[in-house]
């Protein structure tokens, strides 16, 4: 086997521009249950931008606006309304990280920068992905503060969080004819492996259809589905993200639950909305993955859906989207051995995205 030479040990984090990071994290907090750790702005010595880092389980959320009009993060507001900047990626050694990535011919936008303060010494590096967004190379094994230097600890006040683990995967939705680039991308640059692909026929409905690839590290800790649109009677939800989001960017991201039952019950109590599929479907679903130790009865109740392949299975639910432009949204699920990402749950999936679509007039 050839050695990994971008060893990634997990997501550190993810980092979202946003409009208002001091509303979104508010918003995080209450609906979704994720607890501030962290902030910077004014108050800290950050002259140019706000942020908010949020926290549940070992998933880290960071909510960054900006002061001023003419800014980097104002634009990419503007552009793409809230949305995913940076995908925060573990490594132990960026300057190695950047290296090994740029000579297989990644853009470098920030080389292996090392910021010292009272709490030690945090490491980044960051390289352009699809669009607009990026990854970066966090190391913080020498960093002993809340998040990075410049940050000032938040103390939380009573959050409670909803069972939300760790991240499971992030999916990225590219123009046409682009998927198949990236995926080569991920394979050269990165040293991931194509784990599953999904065409046309397996993914669609009479109206839409779309394309994916699931490019996987060395250690299976990081996973990134990439989708693109396929030709279709009328517009796919692909079509639909591109034109809000005016251009590729991350379309949602998985994080795990040990319950889902109850993590959905806390998110409906508080408001967040799902995808609902027809009732048909469990009926079929039933008859299709046999018995499984899950109540169905809840299931249904709850809209939880549930696919199985021969590593087991895993059950899934996906939100409404987050913001006003239908782009960003978020999928719940918990594993049971299963390694995939619910192919028999897609076609009853997109009749429900399709039903959501045709409301704003999109389909």
């Amino acid at each position: 086997m050839a050695e990994d030479f971008l060893p990634i040990k997990g997501y550190d984090h993810i980092e979202f521009y946003v409009g208002n990071a001091k509303q979104a994290a508010h918003f995080y907090e209450k609906a979704f249950g994720f607890r501030p750790l962290a902030k910077a702005g004014l108050e800290t010595g950050c002259r140019d931008r706000a942020m908010y880092v949020m926290e549940q389980g070992n998933i880290r959320f960071v909510f960054t606006s900006a002061y001023s009009p003419d800014h980097e993060i104002t634009r990419h507001c503007a552009l793409h309304g809230d949305g995913v900047k940076a995908i925060g990626l573990a490594v132990p050694d960026v300057e190695q990280a950047i290296r090994e990535t740029k000579s297989r011919g990644a853009t470098v936008l920030q080389k292996a920068t090392s910021v010292t303060d009272d709490n030690g010494t945090f490491v980044t590096g960051t390289i352009k992905y699809a669009g607009d967004t990026v990854f970066r190379f966090v190391d913080r094994k020498n960093y002993r503060g809340a998040f990075s230097p410049g940050c000032v600890p938040i103390q939380a006040h009573g959050s409670l969080g909803v069972g939300l683990a760790a991240v499971d995967h992030v999916v990225t939705n590219v123009y046409l004819g682009e998927m198949t680039y990236w995926a080569e991308w991920f394979e050269r640059v990165m040293g991931f492996t194509n784990l599953l692909s999904f065409t046309d026929k397996d993914i669609s409905t009479e109206y839409s259809a779309l394309m994916s690839k699931v490019m996987e590290n060395g250690s299976g800790k990081c996973k990134f589905p990439i989708n693109e649109p396929a030709e279709g009677k009328k517009k796919s939800q692909i079509d639909e993200f591109l034109d809000y989001y005016y251009g590729p960017g991350v379309q949602h991201v998985a994080m795990n639950t040990g319950n889902i039952y109850e993590t959905v019950e806390a998110l409906r109590r508080r408001d967040i909305d799902f995808l609902r599929v027809p009732d048909t479907y469990y009926e079929y679903m039933h008859k299709r993955v046999g018995d499984v130790d899950e109540n169905w009865e809840e299931l249904k109740k709850l809209g939880i859906l549930l696919d199985k392949d021969d590593d087991g299975y895993l059950l899934q639910i996906f939100t409404a989207p987050m913001q006003d432009r239908p782009t960003l949204f978020f999928e719940v699920i918990e594993r049971h051995g299963s390694r995939g990402f619910g192919i028999g749950n897609f076609k009853a999936l997109f009749v429900s995205i399709e039903r959501e679509q045709a409301l704003r007039g999109n389909l």
